[in-house]
């Protein structure tokens, strides 16, 4: 756990009053809140010298959390409601009714030596849909909208010329961008929640976290951590995978044929191990095939796989796994006419997770993009 910097804005003294304020006190609550209001309106938070600060809303701020807390020169990351009605103290529960303008957002302070600001923002695009208003992943309201909120006029260039470029990428751009006008801290039990619950609830595939360190390490010049596609353990799969990608991962199960995600799929980029995030697959060698499974005629690297002898159902056949998580990822098939040079590489799409090409540098796999060059 980080040690807390004293939060900006309406500070803690705010949401701590109005969580537990007796019908006898009311006015006089109110009355310290609002001078509280007044004195922090006009005063900014003492940050350490030579840090920064910056807020992301990125949906569920459990998640978010944890991404900025993975990265190196991120001295705090804090869980709170940002953005919401001057006339309404947030809390939890008041905040998922939805109609505060509240955001789960987290507070960032960072030591601008070692991680810059267009690498966090980069962090953050990388794993929101920028498209969607009012949801992340499964988590719907509008207290899961997106938004980047800035304390200082730095920060507001950097962070109003990057958000422009991302603009740039789609026909549809929700991201709110704005100045800071007020913020609470969340309660303790959400403070570093996935710490305390590491097989807690996250939106955020958990080995993302370690790929964009990696990534910003590298472009910081350090050398990257060993053991980069460590296999989570059971329990975190449990957590984070599906009940159908666990099955087929985990369990050596087989998803229905036309029916997975991937089969009938030609997007240009990659596809990685959903455990680890190993990259196996591209979509230079997945061909058309009428087996109803993602098919592929070579992985990336034959050494991001293993094989072996599978005599189930009274069948012959060659498992094919991940070599880092040694998950089951389906079968390799020789002598098949549909494929180009008469391998078929069987996957199933529940073991994967597809990394589009415009996505590859910004979620870690920048290196991977030169295979793209070649054909």
């Amino acid at each position: 756990m980080r040690k807390r910097i004293a939060a900006a804005g309406l500070a803690a003294a705010l949401c701590l009053s109005g969580c537990s304020v007796s019908s006898s006190s009311t006015a006089a609550s109110l009355a310290a809140q609002q001078e509280e209001q007044d004195m922090t309106s006009t005063t900014l938070s003492s940050l350490p010298e030579g840090t920064a600060e910056i807020y992301f809303a990125g949906g569920c701020f459990w998640g978010t959390e944890k991404l900025f807390q993975s990265i190196d020169g991120v001295l705090d990351a804090q869980s709170g409601y940002a953005n919401g009605s001057a006339q309404i103290t947030p809390d939890y529960q008041t905040v998922c009714r939805g109609d505060t303008g509240y955001r789960e957002t987290v507070r960032v302070v960072y030591d601008p030596q070692q991680v810059r600001l267009d690498q966090l923002l980069k962090a953050f695009f990388s794993v929101i849909d920028p498209t969607v208003e009012k949801r992340q992943g499964n988590d719907i309201g509008d207290q899961y909208q997106t938004g980047i909120y800035f304390s200082d006029e730095a920060a507001q260039k950097t962070v109003e010329d990057y958000a422009e470029q991302e603009r740039q990428k789609y026909e549809t751009f929700a991201v709110e961008i704005a100045p800071l006008t007020s913020f609470f801290p969340a309660e303790e039990y959400h403070q570093d929640y996935l710490d305390k619950n590491p097989n807690g609830y996250c939106h955020i595939p958990v080995q993302t976290f370690q790929s964009i360190n990696e990534l910003i390490r590298d472009e910081n010049g350090e050398a990257p951590q060993e053991n980069r596609w460590e296999k989570p353990s059971r329990g975190i799969l449990r957590e984070n995978l599906s009940d159908l990608q666990y099955e087929v991962t985990q369990n050596g199960a087989t998803e229905r044929a036309f029916t997975g995600e991937y089969w009938n799929f030609d997007e240009k980029g990659i596809y990685v191990d959903v455990t680890t995030g190993q990259p196996l697959f591209s979509s230079l060698d997945k061909f058309e095939s009428s087996c109803g499974w993602p098919s592929f005629s070579a992985p990336i690297d034959e050494n991001s796989v293993s094989f072996h002898e599978d005599l189930s159902y009274g069948m012959k056949r060659t498992e094919v796994k991940s070599e880092a998580g040694d998950a089951h990822l389906g079968h390799v098939f020789y002598g098949e006419p549909e494929s180009p040079n008469g391998v078929r590489y069987c996957i199933n799409s529940a073991s994967l997770r597809f990394i589009p090409y415009e996505q590859m540098e910004a979620q870690g796999y920048g290196e991977w993009l030169s295979l793209f060059d070649k054909k």
